[in-house]
């Protein structure tokens, strides 16, 4: 490839670009477990909200990483509400797996169960949408695999990703409304 690039540079040909790889979906998905233990509880012995969105923002990072085979940042995260606390001594279950991936970012979606295994009680406690960035060794952007949907769930969540990465860069400013295609869509917004 580097070869290709020093050719394109000097001679001035260029080179088309390769067909991006397609992974599917669920070889990103990983579940990851953790004991709520006092020093990751607040003073109600509940688990604190920082604690739950490391471990959340850990599992989703390692989902991206199976997908795109590289080092990955944290571009954002969508809203976390706190519905259910999760109590001391809870065992928590994280699921992550990568919806759809861009050129060199990766929407995953992360789904928190917390079980009280004595009591035989357990909750769907939490889930979000984090965004990543797959990067080179120097920090820069890289392209990463597309995301092959298989399963119905799968393609749901692929299909809607697009309109919630417009919505995440119409609201940081990144892209003007009216650019967002996929969301006026939702509205039934027309083109003047």
């Amino acid at each position: 490839m580097l070869l290709y690039l020093c050719l394109e540079k000097k001679v001035g040909i260029k080179i088309p670009d390769m067909p991006r790889k397609k992974k599917p979906v669920s070889d990103s998905c990983i579940t990851m477990t953790e004991l709520v233990l006092p020093n990751d509880t607040n003073t109600l012995q509940n688990l604190m909200g920082g604690q739950l969105m490391h471990w959340m923002d850990v599992a989703a990072a390692i989902a991206a990483q199976k997908h795109s085979g590289r080092v990955v940042v944290t571009a954002s995260v969508d809203n976390i509400s706190f519905d259910h606390p999760i109590h001391l001594g809870n065992v928590i279950t994280l699921q992550a797996q990568v919806t759809r991936a861009f050129s060199s970012s990766m929407e995953v979606f992360i789904r928190v169960h917390a079980e009280d295994i004595p009591a035989g009680k357990k909750i769907e406690s939490h889930s979000a949408f984090f965004t990543f960035v797959a990067v080179d060794q120097g920090g820069r952007p890289i392209d990463v695999p597309e995301a092959v949907p298989e399963t119905k769930k799968e393609i749901e969540l692929f299909e809607g990703a697009l309109r919630r990465r417009q919505l995440r860069l119409v609201l940081g400013g990144r892209m003007k409304p009216e650019d967002a295609k996929e969301l006026k869509s939702i509205f039934y917004l027309k083109d003047n």
